[in-house]
């Protein structure tokens, strides 16, 4: 244990010792999975995921982790391919009432009022709604385990980034912009979400 009184120190194992778990907050913000996903039988499902990042360029990959073997992973094991939808601040309601705890049966795009369009290398509609989305193959479900092998209830899902949808406003002369996308990110605490914005943009090229 540290000795600064000006740190807070803790082992996870033994509990963070606050009011709420600061991992989230610290790890933080995060893009959202907004991942759209269909079973087997055609059943479609919509759910956001707030561990969710990009790890590869070429070939593009994306992942996201769900805590349990949810519906989502099912569908993406038993069909191989999912799709990933910006969650911008106009679409912040509706992707917290798609994370609703629901029947597999139940349509989350019904559910959150959003429209189904159509992809062109998946089987897996986008939220049309959304500005950005991509069109994802399963490369890779992995079972989290801790230091010490045990496997935990937490299913890491990658896949490859085979088709992306951009609206066109948000190129600045073939530069996508970021900020004018207006994404809402996961951060700390039971309800805390970040959007961006061009004022609080600076740019930093690496060493050469």
């Amino acid at each position: 244990m540290t000795d600064d009184p000006s740190i807070h120190y803790y082992e996870p194992t033994q509990g963070h010792g606050l009011p709420h778990d600061p991992f989230n907050a610290i790890v933080g913000p995060r893009p959202i999975g907004w991942i759209s996903s269909r079973s087997a039988q055609g059943q479609i499902n919509l759910a956001p995921y707030s561990f969710f990042n990009a790890f590869n360029y070429t070939p593009p990959i994306v992942g996201f982790a769900s805590l349990g073997y949810k519906d989502t992973v099912r569908n993406i094991e038993e069909t191989r391919e999912f799709g990933w939808n910006l969650v911008t601040r106009p679409l912040a309601e509706a992707m917290n009432a798609s994370c609703a705890m629901v029947p597999p049966e139940v349509n989350e795009f019904s559910l959150a009022g959003l429209t189904e369009a159509p992809s062109r290398q998946i089987a897996v509609p986008r939220v049309a709604e959304s500005p950005v989305s991509f069109e994802c193959k399963l490369s890779q479900v992995l079972r989290l385990k801790t230091a010490a092998g045990a496997e935990v209830d937490t299913w890491l899902v990658l896949g490859e980034v085979v088709g992306v949808y951009i609206a066109r406003h948000l190129l600045d002369q073939g530069v996508y912009d970021t900020a004018a996308a207006d994404p809402v990110l996961r951060g700390g605490g039971p309800a805390d979400y970040f959007t961006l914005d061009a004022a609080h943009r600076f740019r930093m090229f690496r060493p050469r």
